[in-house]
């Protein structure tokens, strides 16, 4: 990955786009060798050669094998990824605000139904932009143009039927009405916390109040995004991995050159391929799922093994067990990202993920936190005797904590992967802010150096250089807006938090927000900064688990928020897309995706509400994640008893303390060792992977090993050894993957799996048992 000194500047490339060579013959090389150069088109300069197959020490220089660019870092994804090709078509048309409108709906109702599944999938835009495109296209050519009535006698109606019909379905409108979809499908805090309410403390919040809430959550993120664009979004570094599929496609569908109907053709083939594959481990054969070899030939072991033999390898159903080993061959939990985040972060992300296995299983097994008496896996609360925890008795109907209830009832407990999680998530906290200060501080300096002077050497950047920037004064009007929406809420609706409260939340949201946005840009994923908000949150609102929550939303949607939308703004740059027009379609998708969410949700809560409250849940629905809520902030709303010096977990809140510690020593042993052996000190993200210690602590884990075994043949072998069809091919059969798995998921959600209130599950045989886990790991009671 590159540090700071790679911005400077570029020198101008060829069409990256087009095939290096016109007639797509491979210069000749002895022995394949590599060349390892800043490439130079229009001087034509040689290239160097060298010995190995990547010098990843060089990270100035383009890296070329056989004639192809090798993408390691965002400098090689602006140079030679994406076409800097601008057509100037319109953008903000009557279309395809109508287009963007009406799937806004469709993926912010799809955004609410992965809430309350076993593991939590982000709605892939590619989904969206591919109706869209298809949409799109059907209008294009059937409905009435101008053209078709000009030298005729309603001649006069041309100008309606322009409005209405432009022409072609082009790059931009098409960015446009999708980028509004996806808006709205980024989902709401506010709403799910309204799921808490109405599970746990039977408050159905008004409309007025969801309505407001949700407003103010998300735009003042938005507002934040603008004032921090020339860090978050305009440098190359800057990349937004997991968007880069959608861009690929973006690019293939409208630049119609030859290469680009080869990808067009493997896009719809794969797409169609996944949609009738995925109605067989979703729906018909589950077990493909859940692939155990070591379940499947333990089914004779003695009851105490098998409880083992689940807890580690069993993990198809939600909160079954670990999964490791286990392979899981449904694409809608397996997703392209491992197919689009760089390679230093996936190598961090593995080591993490073997520390998981061994600490949530030596937790469990040698009873730390009392952990034996609960389930090794839930994100419920319990009561010290294992029973879920009665806190309706102990915080009663005005949602404040009675101390007398308490002491009958005595604390809440969590799991130890519960407790685990919570800790990790501090630990990655407290390192992404020495990170980003220690490692990205001076590259942080620069980028508003370059915004101000107006050098910003991205080549995407530069192309828009002729389009009207959106004021700063827009987005602080925004955040002036969100900032009186939220306050009314805290002042008139159903949410017991102080005003004070609400205004230290949104200042620590907007403190977070450049730290999570760095490394989501830089990286491919964010840290889950719930917990430092919920602590600040339990230490100024004591004994009230609503007001918790609200606090929560506020400084943690912040994050998110801004997190979304500013990878948005990135796609806009790519793609060339005017910065007003991307403001305006922005906020009008975050306002409709939040009438959409909280619609779907009371439809989901209301039909399921028994599954959700269950601790474990199906392998269809779980409530896992509102679960987690709740969990969160009953408990950070006791902080006094539970998380003090004489409280069960104190090493919870500590561990923000304990995350910042190794990565200044390590900040110390890369200033004396850059590289040790041939590792870069640089390369070490202890955020990364302590985000990903407690990655299996809950929900569906099967898939991660088939996850990590696409990640590496993409992102290793693809990525490093045939870098041309990497670049041509491997963005866009992602997104085609991605795409073909939710459009069947979407239909069995209401056609089978009863988000319309109707079950209808398939009939049971070998591949989908009728009772116990669908993986064969029938360990702790599954077929009682």
């Amino acid at each position: 990955m590159s540090g700071p000194n790679a911005l400077a500047d570029l020198p101008v490339l060829r069409d990256p786009i087009e095939p290096a060579y016109a007639d797509e013959k491979k210069p000749a090389h002895d022995n394949d060798v590599v060349d390892s150069v800043a490439h130079k088109a229009e001087t034509g300069s040689s290239y160097g050669k060298e010995s190995s197959l990547e010098d990843l020490s060089d990270r100035e220089g383009a890296l070329f094998v056989n004639g192809e660019p090798v993408i390691r870092n965002g400098e090689d994804v602006s140079n030679f990824l994406f076409d800097v090709r601008d057509d100037g078509d319109p953008a903000l048309t009557f279309r395809s605000l109508f287009l963007g409108t009406l799937f806004a709906g469709l993926g912010a109702a799809m955004c609410q139904i992965y809430i309350f599944k076993p593991l939590q999938v982000v709605v892939s835009t590619v989904f969206l932009l591919l109706l869209i495109y298809s949409v799109g296209s059907v209008w294009a050519t059937f409905l009435p143009r101008a053209s078709w009535v000009e030298n005729t006698r309603f001649a006069r109606l041309a100008p309606v039927l322009d409005f209405i019909n432009p022409g072609e379905f082009r790059l931009k409108e098409h960015v446009i009405a999708s980028l509004v979809a996806s808006t709205a499908a980024y989902g709401s805090t506010a709403v799910n916390n309204f799921a808490v309410q109405k599970l746990y403390y039977d408050t159905n919040v008004h409309a007025t109040t969801a309505i407001l809430a949700t407003f103010s959550t998300a735009c003042f993120g938005y507002g934040i995004v603008g004032l921090l664009r020339p860090l978050t979004v305009y440098p190359s570094e800057m990349v937004y991995w997991a968007n880069l599929p959608t861009v690929s496609i973006f690019q293939a569908l409208h630049f119609g050159t030859e290469g680009n109907k080869k990808r067009v053709k493997l896009f719809w083939m794969a797409f169609t391929g996944m949609f009738c594959y995925e109605i067989f481990p979703s729906y018909i054969f589950p077990l493909l799922n859940g692939f155990s070899i070591v379940c499947l030939s333990t089914q004779h072991a003695p009851a105490n093994v098998q409880n083992i033999i689940t807890n580690l390898f069993g993990g198809a159903d939600a909160n079954e067990g670990l999964g490791f080993l286990s392979f899981g061959f449904d694409w809608q939990y397996i997703t392209s990202t491992s197919m689009s985040y760089p390679i230093v972060q996936q190598a961090n992300s593995w080591f993490g993920i073997v520390i998981c296995y061994i600490a949530i299983m030596g937790i469990y097994y040698s009873n730390i936190w009392n952990s034996l008496t609960f389930p090794m896996l839930s994100t419920s609360l319990f009561a010290q005797n294992g029973t879920l925890y009665p806190q309706s008795v102990v915080f009663g109907d005005n949602f404040t904590l009675n101390q007398t209830a308490l002491n009958e009832v005595g604390l809440p407990a969590l799991t130890g992967s519960t407790a685990w999680a919570n800790l990790c998530a501090n630990l990655a906290i407290g390192g992404l802010i020495a990170h980003c200060c220690l490692f990205w501080g001076p590259y942080v300096v620069e980028s508003f150096k370059q915004a101000r002077k107006g050098t910003q050497p991205d080549r995407h950047w530069q192309a828009m250089q002729k389009y009207d920037e959106a004021p700063w004064y827009w987005y602080a009007a925004l955040l002036a807006l969100a900032f009186f929406a939220g306050l009314i809420v805290v002042l008139k609706g159903e949410t017991t938090l102080p005003w004070y409260s609400y205004i230290v939340a949104l200042l620590l949201g907007g403190l977070i927000t450049p730290f999570s946005t760095l490394l989501y840009a830089r990286l491919g994923n964010g840290i889950a900064t719930q917990q430092l908000m919920k602590m600040v949150a339990g230490a100024i609102n004591p004994g009230k688990p609503v007001a918790n929550l609200y606090f929560s939303m506020w400084s943690h949607d912040v994050v998110s928020t801004s997190i979304n939308l500013a990878g948005d703004l990135k796609i806009g740059q790519y793609l060339k897309i005017p910065p007003r027009t991307m403001f305006l379609t922005q906020v009008w998708g975050t306002i409709l995706g939040a009438i959409v969410n909280y619609v779907v949700m009371v439809s989901i809560v209301d039909a399921q509400r028994e599954i959700l409250l269950d601790p474990i849940g199906t392998q269809v629905w779980s409530g896992q994640y509102v679960q987690s809520l709740n969990s969160a902030a009953v408990t950070w709303s006791m902080a006094k008893q539970l998380y003090s010096p004489s409280g069960p977990y104190f090493i919870v809140p500590m561990g923000l303390v304990i995350g910042i510690g190794p990565t200044v020593l390590q900040w110390f042993i890369g200033k004396r060792w850059p590289k040790i052996g041939p590792l870069k000190v640089n390369d070490i993200l202890l955020p990364i992977i302590y985000s990903y210690m407690q990655y299996m602590s809950s929900g569906t884990t099967s898939p991660v090993l088939t996850t990590i075994i696409v990640g590496a043949l993409s992102q290793v072998w693809l990525r490093r050894y045939h870098p041309g069809w990497y670049k041509k091919y491997n963005y866009i059969l992602g997104g085609a993957l991605d795409g073909g798995a939710q459009v069947m998921i979407f239909i069995l959600s209401f056609a089978v799996f009863g988000a319309s209130g109707k079950n209808r599950p398939f009939p049971a045989w070998a591949g989908n048992p009728a009772k116990g886990n669908v993986d064969y790991c029938n360990g702790n009671g599954a077929l009682d």
